[in-house]
């Protein structure tokens, strides 16, 4: 008999439906926020007047603004966010972004939480794997206030309370978690992501596709997973073609929206694969975003994982609507179809670079949980050159 466990995230609600400066005020006023301090992207804060919006609404309770947030969320811009954060002093965390905005926050409240002041201290916190394949998981302390979350792209970071951050001096991107360090509340609204480019609305997307695909192939499946995993990937194969075509289509962005919000229930709940692992590596190396690094990994993945995921792997494949294929050629088909790259070299990758990548991914905690075992860092040399 399977055995297993479901814990739930602290995260009080998620809302759709109301205009973004309307959901943030009542959720302010329902926490009895007077200080809310925004962290956001220059992008978002400097070209377009979505902040602004924002600050408007909130008048002289908006604390201060902090867009210094950088793709992997290096640890310099941790600290940096956490000691805006220190002379603001808020009680409420207002992040309008995507993952790296939700990621610089996650780790910021850890900084916080526990009075770090240095990037190497942050090295205390994050999660490792043990010399037996278990996972360590730092205690972390309750942060002095919440984030909450408006979302503008599709990652799916708002939906964990897992974040990345990235050890430039190691080049390895690892993992903080934390009970409250998530969302307390994440707000959907179709209309603040036109901002969002074209590419990373569609690579984020393919993000959302591989915590479905990896959730459902995980090593320990989990029923209620499978199950909104496997409505993720109809969402998406409904929608995600139609935001291409006709970028104000909001029903079809608010579905996509809702799809991500599905996909991310597996995120730290059950054990995911190595697009994941490797994507984390690509990353902290390249500097890809990991859109693209589940892009160009995921269907890859998926074929070294074929013989022991194949009845998973059928049910994706009938999810995303394409039974007349295998699941990684769905996948494929789907990537392709939304002109999002395919090859490592179509980045700017280069071989030399593989082995580093490799080491750097076989310290991944979900390396080590890949369907199909992962055991010599050459296995994983071996997928990247598939990939390039």
């Amino acid at each position: 008999m399977n055995s297993g466990m479901h814990e739930f995230l602290a995260q009080d609600r998620v809302i759709w439906g109301k205009p973004a400066a309307q959901a943030v005020l009542e959720e302010a006023d329902r926490r009895g926020a007077k200080r809310v301090f925004i962290v956001t992207s220059r992008t978002l804060n400097r070209t377009t007047g979505a902040v602004e919006k924002i600050r408007d609404a909130l008048g002289g309770r908006c604390a201060g603004t902090f867009d210094e947030c950088r793709e992997h969320t290096p640890r310099t811009s941790v600290i940096a966010a956490a000691e805006a954060a220190r002379s603001a002093d808020p009680d409420l965390v207002l992040t309008f972004g995507g993952g790296t905005a939700i990621d610089t926050v996650k780790v910021m409240l850890i900084a916080l939480a526990h009075g770090v002041t240095k990037s190497e201290q942050l090295g205390d916190y994050h999660l490792r794997v043990n010399p037996d394949g278990s996972r360590h998981t730092p205690a972390v302390k309750p942060p002095p206030f919440r984030q909450i979350v408006l979302s503008t792209t599709l990652s799916a970071a708002e939906f964990s309370d897992f974040g990345g951050c990235t050890d430039p001096v190691r080049k390895v991107k690892d993992g903080y978690a934390g009970k409250q360090i998530g969302a307390a509340a994440v707000i959907l609204d179709p209309e603040v992501t036109v901002h969002t480019p074209e590419w990373l609305w569609l690579s984020t997307a393919i993000r959302a596709v591989d915590h479905a695909v990896e959730g459902i192939c995980s090593i320990q499946s989990s029923p209620l997973i499978e199950a909104t995993s496997l409505h993720a990937l109809r969402l998406f194969g409904r929608s995600l073609k139609q935001t291409k075509t006709d970028p104000r289509d909001m029903a079809a962005r608010l579905e996509c929206l809702q799809a991500a919000w599905l996909s991310g229930f597996g995120i730290l709940r059950v054990p995911y694969g190595a697009s994941h692992g490797l994507g984390h590596s690509l990353g902290a190396v390249t500097g890809m975003s990991h859109g693209y690094t589940s892009c160009i990994m995921l269907p890859h993945v998926m074929r070294w994982n074929s013989d022991v995921t194949r009845d998973a792997q059928a049910r994706i494949a009938e999810a995303l609507g394409r039974s007349d294929v295998d699941a990684p050629r769905a996948v494929a088909d789907l990537v392709a179809g939304l002109g999002l790259p395919t090859r490592l070299r179509d980045l700017g990758v280069e071989q030399s670079q593989f082995d580093q990548i490799a080491r750097g991914a076989a310290e991944n905690l979900w390396v080590k949980t890949n369907p199909r075992p992962v055991n010599d860092p050459i296995d994983l040399v071996r997928l990247l050159e598939t990939a390039w």
